[in-house]
């Protein structure tokens, strides 16, 4: 005969508020995600910004989103950009990635180029989602960008992930 136990209280439990806002997000940061770099033509010129808010929404028709912070600089110019891309980064590239977070126009000596749409696209990303925006969304202190998949470019390699404010590898079980 099993019988139910009372849930055991986790030991570092507490209510989201502006008092707790760094241990909320240490929480979040305990979710491993993949590193995206998302990409878009400005009136500055190309633009990059490393972001593991990426998520897919839709096979039918094909969506996926990602959700740029309001306090960004970036920001005006992602929720504006009719065209964008969204690339998956490999383990190989967190220099990529760490030089976009510092910087939106990163991109000298990194191997890229402007598509017929001007958006500058990142080579050998393990996948490339080439958008057009389908919607923004407001999130509190982000967006929600919702963009319609027009192309898709893939190839085989190891994750780049995020994990606890730190980029890693994925080991395999």
């Amino acid at each position: 005969m099993s019988r139910e136990m009372p849930p055991l209280p986790m030991p570092d439990s507490f209510t989201p508020g502006a008092d707790t806002a760094r241990a909320f997000r240490n929480a979040l940061g305990r979710f491993a995600t993949g590193v995206t770099v998302i990409t878009c033509d400005s009136a500055q010129g190309p633009l990059g910004i490393t972001a593991n808010s990426f998520a897919s929404v839709s096979l039918d028709p094909p969506l996926v989103l990602w959700s740029p912070a309001k306090a960004s600089k970036r920001f005006d110019a992602f929720t504006k950009a009719k065209h964008f891309a969204i690339h998956i980064m490999s383990d190989a590239q967190s220099d990529i990635c760490s030089g976009f977070t510092k910087d939106g126009s990163a991109f000298s000596g990194y191997d890229w180029h402007a598509c017929d749409k001007g958006v500058p696209l990142i080579s050998h990303c393990l996948s490339r989602f080439e958008c057009t925006l389908d919607a923004v969304h407001d999130a509190g202190d982000h967006a929600i960008v919702l963009g319609r998949v027009t192309r898709v470019s893939t190839q085989s390699g190891k994750p780049l992930m995020f994990y606890s404010g730190k980029f890693g590898g994925f080991l395999e079980a």
